[in-house]
Order: C-alpha cells, then structure tokens, then sequence
C-alpha cells in the first residue's frame, strides 16, 4: 500500500508563493490534495504560472490554486491578506508563514540604517503576527460554525486538529547571524511565538510548529552563492556538503500539516544537512 500525505478538503494560505521555498510548497499541498491560496508582491508573471500549473481557477466552491497580490510589511496587511484568502477560498485550514526579506549585504550593526531595521521588523515579524491573529480567528469560528459545542476528533484515526499553522524560521534565528542582525531577530521571535503560540492554541485543535531552514538555493541567497569565496565556505559548514533545493525544505512543511503529525505541537524542526544540531 502506498503512503500519501492526504490534505484533500482542506484549504492553505501560503505566503510569498510566487517562488522559491513558498512555490514548491504550494506545488506539494495540491499533491496531497489541499485547494491553495498564496500571496505575491512582484512576481505576477511567476504567480500566474504557478495557478495555470497547480490546476487554474474553477468555479468560486471549487478553486484549486489563487494568487493574491500583497504586500506583507504590516499587522493590517497580513490580516487583509487572510481575509482576502477566506472571501475567495471560503475557509481557511492551513497557514504557511514563508514569506521574508533577508539583505544580502553584510551591513555593520553601528552602520545598520533604522530604515532597514525597520523593514525587516515590518515584513518578517509583524505581518507574520497579523497573518497568524487573523487566521486563528478563523480557524476557530469556522470549527465552530460547523460543529457548535463539539469536542476534538481524537485516538487513531482522528487527529484532533482543526487547524494548522507554520512559520518559516532560520539557523540564523538560533545561532545568529553576524552583520545580519535585524534578519536573526525576526527569526528567533518567530520560534518564541511557535512555542508561545502551541501552549495557548494547542488546547485549542490549532497545531504550531516551525521549519527553520539553513542554506537553501533560492533567489534570496543566489547572489551570497554565487561568490566563490564565500559559498565555499557555507559549504565547508554543512555536513551533508551542499546547500537544499526549494523543495526539501517544503517537504517537512506540508507533513507538519497533515494527520501524520497530529502529535507534533511547538516543535522546531531543522531543515539544514546538520549545520545546526539543536534538539
């Protein structure tokens, strides 16, 4: 008998789906069934590609993949971009904390512009916590609305969840990153919510967890990578000897949102070929 990773009925939310680590787990929670919605701020061209791959649109009950132009750098824009979600998707199962801003550049903490501090505070951190809030919400009202009063599914073949929500983390959110502190901040906060976050929702039927990947080949490190010097030297830190592709880091991603891991509550998972070993 083959083993799937099932979602089928399910709806997901990812953000910064457009490429990278969000596209592939866009491509892989519609393999396992689940009807997706993802955000983008530029890449509109890469965004309607994914949709027309993932299936294209349908009619409104019956929508398999959706692109929504957002710009995620706020409280408000993360809850707009949820609402928005469940008014095209109706309902909302699945939250995928992908998106973020990383600079490339290595920028001296007595050199670091408020500007780019701010930012990074903005994108990474605050708009995770408008996206989270808003979906919780949801998830709650909706577990409600169909079933008033009702106590978890649980035992064998229940997984007593009624939602599940991912943040996108970092090495650097556990070891820090010299010259890149605003990126090391935002990150290491998002472990702290996942944790803070499983102890209230978990009671609640709303699993949170954390993938906190090393070094992905991505368009966000192409440029660190493309450097001799340096990617040499990134490479000589991993164990397994090469960076991850998009796709190995999306895989624990959607298993953390399937019945599979119905017992996984708080967990930071690391995705980095041994880089950073911390149980």
């Amino acid at each position: 008998m083959a083993l799937r990773l099932a979602l089928d009925g399910k709806v997901a939310l990812v953000t910064g789906g457009s490429r990278g680590i969000g596209a592939e787990t866009v491509r892989l929670l519609r393999e396992a069934g689940a009807r997706v919605a993802f955000s983008y701020r530029k890449a509109r061209q890469e965004a309607d590609t994914l949709v027309a791959e993932c299936g294209g649109a349908g009619p409104p009950d019956e929508l398999r993949c959706v692109a929504i132009e957002q710009e995620l750098s706020s409280l408000a824009d993360g809850r707009r971009l949820v609402e928005n979600s469940v008014a095209v998707m109706g309902r909302l199962d699945i939250l995928v904390a992908n998106h973020g801003v990383w600079e490339a550049e290595d920028v001296p903490i007595d050199r670091m512009e408020e500007a780019q501090w701010r930012r990074t505070l903005g994108v990474n951190l605050d708009a995770v916590f408008g996206l989270v809030q808003a979906a919780v919400a949801q998830m709650l009202r909706q577990s409600e609305l169909a079933a008033p009063g009702a106590s978890l599914e649980t035992g064998a073949t229940g997984s007593g969840a009624r939602g599940h929500i991912v943040l996108i983390s970092s090495t650097a959110g556990q070891r820090g990153e010299a010259y890149h502190a605003d990126y090391a901040v935002t990150k290491g906060a998002l472990i702290s919510l996942t944790k803070s976050l499983s102890s209230e929702l978990a009671p609640k039927g709303i699993r949170v967890n954390c993938v906190a990947p090393g070094w992905v080949a991505t368009d966000m490190s192409a440029k660190t990578l493309a450097d001799r010097d340096l990617s040499a030297k990134i490479l000589a830190g991993i164990p397994v000897g090469r960076t991850a592709s998009a796709r190995e880091i999306a895989g624990p991603v959607v298993f953390l949102c399937t019945p599979l891991a119905a017992f996984i509550s708080g967990e930071v998972l690391n995705v980095n070929g041994g880089a950073v070993l911390i149980g």
